[in-house]
């Protein structure tokens, strides 16, 4: 996996089992919690644009943790992307899919997982020349059963699938052949982060890390 060089999609999906999806409301959580799920073996951060503290957020682990790649989730524009990759963000996840955004991130040279939920979704995103996608929300649009279904028009296409996904349900996914990971928010509880419970972080990711694909 490029760690320095430019990803793929590919190389963000193949890295673990698991793509933690982090909501950051405590600026002064953000380096420790990310060395945490570095230390359970969790390298691919999604921070999500839902807050004020996001963009800061992943400009402090991107300089301050090495081992992690950073990305951005909930980018909605070309604006977001932008913002994103000048925080030090190197891949890019959308909960739908426009061209724009699409392209932009082509122009910043970041990886991007767009959210797809329908078979025609799947098809424009494929247009564009986009073949690792996220499925969401995925328990709510169809699960595991959707995605088998998928397998037959788009078996060329891999997935993560994320929303309503946990520890519990995510070998379910994992077993499907067109799954290549999941995305889930469990492995950083508000609880644990509030907390400032590292020790627990760490061994979330260590669980997920070691699903089985």
């Amino acid at each position: 996996m490029a760690v320095n060089g430019v990803l793929s999609a590919a190389d963000v999906v193949a890295d673990a089992p698991v793509i933690p999806v982090i909501v950051i409301d405590d600026l002064q959580t953000a380096v420790p919690m990310a060395q945490a799920l570095v230390a359970g073996g969790i390298r691919m951060l999604e921070i999500t644009l839902r807050t004020p503290q996001a963009l800061a957020a992943m400009e402090a682990i991107a300089k301050a943790v090495p081992e992690a790649v950073v990305g951005a989730g909930t980018a909605r524009s070309p604006e977001d992307v932008r913002a994103a990759a000048d925080a030090g963000a190197r891949f890019v996840v959308s909960p739908g899919y426009t061209s724009s955004v699409g392209q932009a991130c082509r122009d910043a040279g970041l990886a991007l997982l767009p959210g797809v939920a329908t078979g025609s979704e799947i098809m424009m995103a494929q247009a564009d020349g986009w073949d690792v996608l996220k499925f969401f929300p995925a328990a709510a649009a169809g699960g595991a059963p959707l995605l088998k279904a998928w397998h037959g028009p788009f078996s060329e296409v891999r997935f993560c699938p994320t929303g309503g996904i946990s520890m519990a349900n995510a070998a379910e996914f994992l077993a499907l052949p067109n799954v290549a990971c999941v995305g889930g928010s469990w492995l950083t509880p508000a609880k644990a982060l509030a907390q400032k419970d590292w020790g627990a972080i760490e061994a979330l990711a260590r669980a997920a890390a070691q699903l089985q694909r």
